[in-house]
């Protein structure tokens, strides 16, 4: 079986399995292992996540025992996990596939970065300026200076989309990704670099020095982990269709001033767990 889940980043240590903290992976473990019905190597998960992002939707493949398998439908393994799982990590869809399907293997991944979240985004700021610079990430490029290097993966990526993220007003507050797979922190630096440009303190050349010259370091910060939300994947076995997101409504604008803007954090925080809360019962629901 395949599922999608989704959780609140904030209360976990990342999404992979450590020892001695709370993560996503390990509470779902805890939850297959009290049905009875863990073996090893009988999870995986599609996308990993650090600690403090938040996800709408996330997969894993689950291999049930063979008895199992033959008599448990869709709603009723997403209903068996969701009584072992914790009220924040919630199981809102499962979907029969062939055995040995990889959920890591996805088709695409939709992130959402809320801008707003970092201290000094500007509340007024024309859509087609931050255009201008998502634009410079579409396409294949080496992001070397755009994540935390892992000898074992390439750093080139090919980025689907870029685009500036409005609010129900109109608002430019953070802008989508999407790609078929992401390199560690590499969202986050994309979200730090054009923080950046929209303050005017680097221009649309230095993130295209940038991404052009790989071997020269250049260190365009790092964004925060609490306005990252994994919102979508597309996956070929997978029932449920990839959904973009345009405008993100139910959020409010952030104050003024910096001891303003940190009170405020709070309120963003719950308005971004609200949003995921209202999508996984609509998901639930299937509305």
């Amino acid at each position: 079986m395949m599922v999608a889940f989704g959780y609140h980043g904030a209360n976990f240590h990342g999404s992979q399995i450590q020892p001695d903290v709370r993560t996503v992976q390990g509470e779902i473990k805890g939850a297959i292992e009290k049905l009875g019905w863990w073996s090893e190597s009988c999870l995986e998960m599609s996308s990993r996540t650090d600690s403090g992002v938040s996800v709408r939707m996330n997969l894993a493949t689950i291999l049930l025992p063979k008895k199992i398998a033959k008599i448990i439908d869709e709603a009723s393994l997403v209903s068996a996990l969701n009584d072992h799982l914790p009220e924040d990590l919630v199981v809102w869809r499962a979907c029969r596939v062939p055995e040995g399907t990889r959920s890591r293997i996805a088709e695409k991944r939709l992130y959402v970065y809320r801008c707003d979240m970092i201290p000094g985004w500007p509340t007024e700021l024309e859509f087609d300026e931050l255009k201008s610079a998502c634009n410079l990430f579409v396409g294949q490029h080496d992001f070397t200076n755009f994540c935390r290097l892992d000898s074992n993966r390439s750093p080139i990526r090919i980025i689907e989309s870029c685009k500036p993220l409005q609010d129900g007003a109109g608002r430019v507050v953070g802008f989508t990704v999407v790609a078929d797979s992401f390199l560690w922190n590499q969202i986050r630096r994309m979200a730090s670099a054009l923080h950046k440009f929209v303050k005017k303190d680097i221009r649309l050349d230095d993130i295209t020095l940038a991404l052009d010259n790989p071997n020269e370091p250049f260190d365009l910060g790092l964004a925060p982990a609490n306005g990252l939300i994994l919102w979508s994947l597309g996956h070929s076995e997978f029932s449920h269709k990839f959904e973009n997101l345009e405008i993100i409504e139910g959020i409010s604008m952030p104050p003024e001033g910096k001891r303003a803007h940190r009170q405020w954090l709070n309120l963003a925080r719950m308005e971004n767990s609200s949003i995921l809360e209202r999508e996984w019962l609509r998901l639930i629901l299937d509305v």
